[in-house]
């Protein structure tokens, strides 16, 4: 973190929002109301852990459009003893599910994933059953320190009391307001008399705010086990849904071995399949160490250029590979291997772009997710990612529960017989890559982000500005990123125009867009335990620190003339 790199920098940027610090405790998430919940849990004595699911709870009720109950996600859990944990709390196809449900829409490669009536993506019939607040309650309870009721409190405070729409969820609600006019209770909430929520207005959630009370005080089974999910199953079934008691019944966490893998002296630690987070990652990164990128420059021609050329290895191996280990073999010791990195970088050219697609069309994903890093003073640390898929899930809302369900089910092929095929129980994959980074054994920095297929790609850019580049937190979640799987080069406005012409003479095919990705969040842990919280530009990242503490025992103020 010497600043140096603004003198090797093709494209210099500057900032927009500021780092917090703390040395008690740190939480970081895409909303402040979520991060405040994450601090006051903090601040009542509470662990990372605790933290983290206060915030998702939050979330939940303040960000519904990525996240709730009824969703899904990984969470990485770094504990003080230094075990790591992936918790797969990923949703998974009802038993009622079959490679044959939906009907394709198209055989062009661009929507593939598409099918007759957009039946995976809106509606009752594309939704899988729920792994998040299975995998919520089952965290809290083997690694939180405090009750479930205290953790859901600033939920239930904010459904029930209500909270100023922001403007990233007006705009959210605007962009989805076709489909939500359609469902009547999306419509009750969100586009009041016809016209949709406004920055500003406050969002009162009384049924979603009765759901969470019942859940707090009777634990996840009244939902997996009891009324509410009945409720919930019976109105799928009304409604074309094939979601059952027998699904939520079965739903369970998977507790799984990180990926890891090791950068220029650093270790890379992520989640497994089926996320292709931390293979990939793990991957590009042995591909890049071949190359001297902290002397070649952030954001310059050839640096980028070798970033998307590993970004094209890795999505193309992704579009053959990745699936739920339970149903398919995943290579994945070769695929983090240093011998393949090394076959791989042979065929590199610096001056020219090539293919290194598979001829298998990569798979689709929602980029509407979000992610919570939290981290307290014991050396506890969690970096968790969750979603409900779309941008408001399947866009129903489940009359009497105000939950949002997930559309999971259109991140399967909707053909038959492939690795992405729906299968009973089958968990769909995913590319969140919840991620630490240790050096010597000791956490150095903590990160995640949203963004569907652009998460790993994005995270393992922010480990490189990190590592390589030496910038601060706050400049390597803010940085200008890049993307592509082998089709166009998309750049954020942030790469220079001068950058951007000398990648296409090289031959990529340069798209400029609005962002890469979405908001990432990130914590440092410097000397003396100080951590340093960022969050950047693209979300309503907020950063909370804890600083201070208790009185030392013993310690009491007394009046002078109390004591005469």
């Amino acid at each position: 973190m010497d600043g140096g790199w603004r003198a090797r920098a093709g494209s210099p940027f500057t900032t927009q929002k500021a780092p917090a610090s703390g040395s008690r405790g740190m939480a970081v998430t895409n909303h402040p109301l979520g991060s405040a919940a994450a601090a006051e849990m903090l601040a009542a004595g509470g662990n990372a852990v605790d933290a983290a699911i206060a915030a998702f709870f939050a979330l939940s009720v303040v960000e519904p459009m990525m996240t709730g109950p009824l969703g899904g996600g990984l969470t990485h859990l770094r504990l003080a003893d230094g075990r790591h944990i992936i918790v797969d709390g990923l949703s998974a196809a009802p038993l009622a599910g079959s490679g044959t449900m939906y009907t394709p829409a198209s055989e062009d490669p661009a929507r593939r994933m598409e099918t007759l009536g957009r039946a995976n993506t809106v509606g009752p019939l594309a939704v899988a059953s729920p792994g998040a607040l299975r995998a919520w309650c089952d965290i809290l309870a083997r690694y939180g320190t405090l009750p479930l009721a205290d953790v859901m409190e600033p939920a239930i405070r904010h459904a029930a009391r209500g909270f100023a729409v922001t403007t990233y969820l007006a705009d959210c609600i605007a962009d989805a307001a076709g489909d939500l006019a359609r469902d009547p209770e999306m419509a009750r909430v969100f586009l009041p008399g016809g016209t949709p929520l406004k920055a500003g207005a406050r969002l009162v959630q009384g049924d979603t705010a009765e759901t969470l009370r019942t859940i707090a005080q009777e634990g996840p089974d009244a939902f997996y086990r009891g009324a509410l999910g009945q409720a919930a199953c019976d109105w799928f079934a009304r409604n074309g849904g094939i979601l059952t008691r027998e699904d939520l019944a079965s739903t369970a966490p998977v507790e799984r071995e990180p990926v890891r893998g090791t950068y220029r002296g650093h270790e890379v630690v992520g989640p497994p399949a089926p996320s292709a987070g931390g293979m990939h990652m793990v991957q590009m990164l042995n591909f890049l160490e071949g190359f001297d990128l902290r002397a070649l420059g952030f954001g310059t021609a050839p640096t980028l250029h070798r970033i998307a050329e590993a970004l094209k290895l890795a999505f193309a191996d992704r579009a053959m590979v990745t699936a739920d280990p339970a149903f398919v073999r995943i290579p994945v010791e070769r695929l983090v291997s240093r011998p393949y990195a090394e076959e791989r970088r042979a065929g590199f050219d610096p001056g020219h772009a090539r293919d290194w697609a598979p001829g298998v069309a990569p798979l689709d994903e929602s980029a509407d997710t979000t992610h919570v890093t939290t981290a307290d003073a014991a050396g506890n640390v969690v970096a968790m990612t969750q979603t409900i898929n779309g941008l408001f899930g399947a866009r129903v809302r489940i009359p009497g529960l105000g939950l949002i369900p997930n559309n999971y089910m259109c991140n399967f092929d909707p053909r038959p017989g492939l690795a992405q095929s729906v299968a009973p129980g089958k968990r769909i994959t995913t590319s969140m890559a919840p991620t630490i980074v240790l050096r010597d054994g000791r956490p150095v920095f903590a990160l995640g982000l949203p963004g569907g297929l652009k998460i790993f790609g994005s995270a393992m850019q922010a480990v490189l500005n990190m590592i390589d580049h030496g910038m601060s937190p706050q400049e390597a979640v803010e940085a200008p990123r890049i993307w592509t799987q082998g089709l166009a080069l998309e750049a954020e406005g942030g790469v220079a125009p001068t950058v951007r012409e000398e990648l296409a003479a090289m031959g990529h095919e340069v798209a400029t867009v609005p962002t890469v990705g979405g908001g990432m969040n990130l914590i440092a842990f410097g000397e003396a335990g100080m951590m340093t919280g960022a969050a950047c530009w693209r979300a309503d990242g907020t950063p909370i620190g804890v600083a201070g503490g208790l009185a030392r025992p013993g310690v009491r103020f007394v009046l002078e003339q109390a004591r005469r």
